[in-house]
């Protein structure tokens, strides 16, 4: 017995000290069940979904993540200026560090605005489809569209990619993710091309019921604000 320490005591000391290794493991594995049973979302987008020309906390991404209020965990992978072809590129890795529930896709906007054939951003789109989906994610089609000034033929063979990809992969689909934004001058930053705070929240209402369904289809119960 240690000097001066009570034998009761030292019993109950030495009961805790054996205890606590078990307690600790327990709080680990529930805290790790917690975090498990909150899906992630990975948003691989352009300039759109990076809060381009706005403070980062007013872009539909930020103000998705708040209105999840720890429900799920955001991952944003956007990039200004992204291509498909760059998104393709980044994507396996970031499947791989993130193991993602679901992709959020917000891509080909760089893709058209160069007028680079529909069929290659629809190819690059379709490898970012396929590899989500082996890593067993589930995938949101964002759809955007391009200025008028391309042409008609071009533009419908632009938007028709995400359509066709949505069907051929049976996903779900946003057809445009500047709706009710982009023709309102006052919702629009200068250049005509990125929205301003004020229609970010717009982007995100367009987002969310399809959002929504996949993450409850998903088991995720969200009582939040719709």
């Amino acid at each position: 017995m240690l000097k001066g320490f009570p034998e009761v005591a030292l019993r109950r000391f030495t009961i805790w000290w054996l205890v606590l290794p078990l307690t600790l493991a327990l709080a680990a594995g529930a805290a790790a069940a917690l975090a498990k049973e909150r899906p992630t979302l990975l948003v691989m987008g352009d300039s759109l979904s990076a809060a381009y020309g706005i403070e980062t906390d007013e872009g539909w991404v930020s103000l998705l993540e708040a209105r999840l209020d720890g429900k799920a965990r955001v991952i944003n992978a956007s990039i200004s200026g992204e291509t498909s072809a760059g998104g393709a590129s980044r994507l396996p890795e970031l499947l791989g560090q993130h193991t993602p529930d679901i992709v959020l896709l917000e891509l080909g906007g760089n893709d058209g605005l160069r007028g680079l054939p529909p069929g290659q951003f629809e190819a690059n789109l379709r490898r970012m489809i396929e590899a989500s989906q082996q890593a067993q994610a589930e995938v949101l089609l964002l759809g955007i569209d391009i200025p008028p000034n391309y042409g008609r033929a071009y533009r419908d063979a632009f938007t028709g990619v995400f359509h066709r990809l949505a069907i051929d992969f049976d996903l779900s689909l946003v057809p445009f993710l500047l709706e009710g934004v982009a023709l309102d001058e006052t919702l629009m930053q200068s250049d005509g091309i990125h929205p301003t705070a004020a229609g970010q929240p717009i982007i995100l209402d367009n987002v969310w019921p399809e959002l929504k369904a996949l993450m409850e289809e998903n088991g995720t119960a969200l009582a939040v604000q719709d």
